[in-house]
């Protein structure tokens, strides 16, 4: 069978095409990027611009073909308001329709697609369910709803298409919001916290995503949704004094009240000077888990990665990079 892999050269996909390798499938990376990964030797790679329908349509799907659509913008780097829609939407929206419009003119109906948690907004039931009410609080949030919009539309024409909501993925040789973090912590300087820190904040392994799109694949591709997170996560206070040990530095963590950090915010926000996107901080100080028991009840899935041991990683590789050392991605156990 072959697999083809949207957004594959990006953070999960370059986990997942030499899984689905190793499983002796036949891997076709989409991308507009072609990196320098050893994968490239049994993985094809064809450029590829999602926002482009000709671009998606020359890849060439076949009708038996499995597809996965990893293509998306994050929210790094930070955009300013006005700029958010036109940022976000042409890959995330537009790009999946792209996908989906050539592969129902190939007859082709299997899709594994990611969308995001940040289509729940403000955490309403807690552990977060795939049932949870859905109010996204951004254009990033938003233009992943619409895209399980999208999918809920062509699932009744036929399409099997599973979907996937990630908390924050991080693994190797990816930092993100977590750089301004770990600069901190180098330089000694207090860590403030939104809110008290007694909140839970989860990650997810880009490691046990790459194995959630395999396990949705051996499972049929079925017509859910699933929440992907790490189990058990521990409260961000002592998330952030473990890294903060491990490193050897003097900083120390600040509570501050969540409500007034918000505001502060929201006013930099409203002035064009944000520091993080309203979806990060509006929920920073919320018990947001998502529980995610349905992939294993139906996938067979599980996340093999904790928290603590994923953020320790991504400080090593941050320092490795800026002692000019490379870390080894195959022995980092995530970021």
């Amino acid at each position: 069978m072959r697999h083809i892999i949207f957004g594959g050269d990006g953070f999960v996909g370059r986990h997942l095409a030499p899984k689905l390798v190793a499983d002796g499938q036949d891997v076709i990376v989409a991308d507009i990027v072609k990196s320098d990964l050893s994968h490239y030797r049994s993985v094809k790679h064809v450029h590829c611009d999602v926002t482009d329908a000709a671009s998606v349509a020359a890849v060439g799907i076949k009708a038996d073909d499995m597809v996965y659509n990893l293509s998306a913008k994050m929210l790094s780097p930070i955009q300013v308001r006005a700029k958010r829609h036109d940022f976000f939407f042409p890959v995330n929206y537009h790009g999946t329709v792209n996908i989906i419009e050539a592969m129902d003119k190939a007859g082709a109906p299997k899709l594994v697609h990611f969308t995001t948690d940040m289509i729940y907004g403000h955490t309403v039931t807690y552990p977060m369910t795939e049932e949870h009410p859905v109010s996204p609080l951004g254009e990033y949030g938003l233009s992943k709803w619409r895209t399980e919009e999208l999918a809920a539309d062509w699932r009744q024409r036929g399409m099997s298409i599973s979907l996937f909501r990630p908390r924050l993925i991080i693994g190797p040789g990816r930092l993100g919001i977590l750089e301004k973090l770990f600069k901190l912590i180098d330089w000694n300087l207090p860590v403030p916290m939104i809110g008290s820190g007694k909140n839970p904040y989860q990650f997810i392994s880009v490691f046990d995503c790459a194995e959630a799109c395999r396990a949705a694949w051996k499972a049929g591709v079925p017509n859910e949704a699933y929440n992907l997170g790490s189990l058990n996560p521990p409260p961000v206070r002592k998330l952030l004094g473990d890294l903060i040990k491990h490193a050897g530095s003097k900083s120390i963590l600040v509570p501050t009240p969540g409500w007034a950090v918000k505001r502060t915010l929201d006013l930099l926000d409203w002035m064009n000077m944000p520091i993080m996107d309203p979806e990060q901080y509006l929920i920073a100080d919320e018990e947001c888990v998502l529980d995610v028991s349905k992939a294993k009840r139906q996938l067979g899935w599980a996340p093999q990665y904790r928290d603590e041991d994923m953020l320790i990683a991504a400080y090593k590789e941050y320092r490795a990079k800026k002692d000019g050392h490379a870390v080894a991605t195959s022995h980092v156990p995530a970021e």
